[in-house]
């Protein structure tokens, strides 16, 4: 009776009632600072505006957060879990993409830094053109660096969601009243997965030093 928005709700309608009754009802249970990934979700699902990767990627991020916010509540008859594993699944898929895009990019890039070296190399013997070619070459080894930066950012973001991935199962997993035998293989899997996921992480770290 008392409802901002009767059902059958929309997307839209829900994002409007998370936002109505959300000091009233939702901020009990989930942080209340979760307002903030609701007027995320609000804002840019419907912009009048084409999506550009990064804010795909934020708003899967911001779903994700708020997903497992409601999962320390309930599994939702199994429909919570599922959701999160297919928002997670996109994740992947747009670190693959992106860090692929990351890859070409670099790939360009250091075609170009050939050319510019074989052209400083044929300029050798003109002082006068020396300067020239160094102004030419700055902008371009930039442009790699930023990109290599890009794509070590991607794999660190792999990481996380692998982590995350993990961690939702594993708290499933330790609920009491869905151990089984194959409840059980899956944990270990789980855990074996954690490990290789530690050693990536320590070989990451130690390359960072380097």
């Amino acid at each position: 009776q008392i409802l901002y928005l009767k059902p059958p709700w929309t997307l839209a309608n829900l994002l409007k009632c998370y936002k109505k009754h959300w000091m009233a009802v939702f901020g009990y249970v989930v942080p209340r600072n979760l307002l903030s990934t609701i007027e995320c979700l609000s804002k840019h699902l419907y912009a009048d505006k084409p999506f550009d990767s990064s804010t795909v990627r934020i708003l899967l991020q911001e779903s994700k957060k708020l997903l497992h916010a409601f999962s320390t509540r309930s599994d939702y008859n199994g429909v919570l879990p599922q959701a999160y594993a297919e928002v997670t699944k996109l994740c992947e898929t747009l670190g693959e993409v992106r860090a692929a895009l990351v890859e070409q990019d670099l790939s360009e890039d250091i075609m170009v830094l050939s050319e510019n070296a074989a052209c400083e190399k044929m300029e050798a013997t003109t002082p006068n053109l020396q300067s020239t070619e160094e102004k030419e070459l700055h902008p371009n080894f930039s442009a790699a660096q930023e990109n290599r930066h890009q794509e070590i950012w991607s794999v660190l973001e792999g990481v996380w969601s692998t982590m995350n991935l993990y961690s939702i199962e594993l708290f499933q997993k330790l609920d009491p009243s869905a151990v089984t035998m194959a409840a059980k293989a899956s944990f270990e899997e789980a855990f074996l997965g954690l490990q290789k996921l530690l050693a990536a992480v320590k070989d990451i770290h130690e390359g960072i030093g380097r």
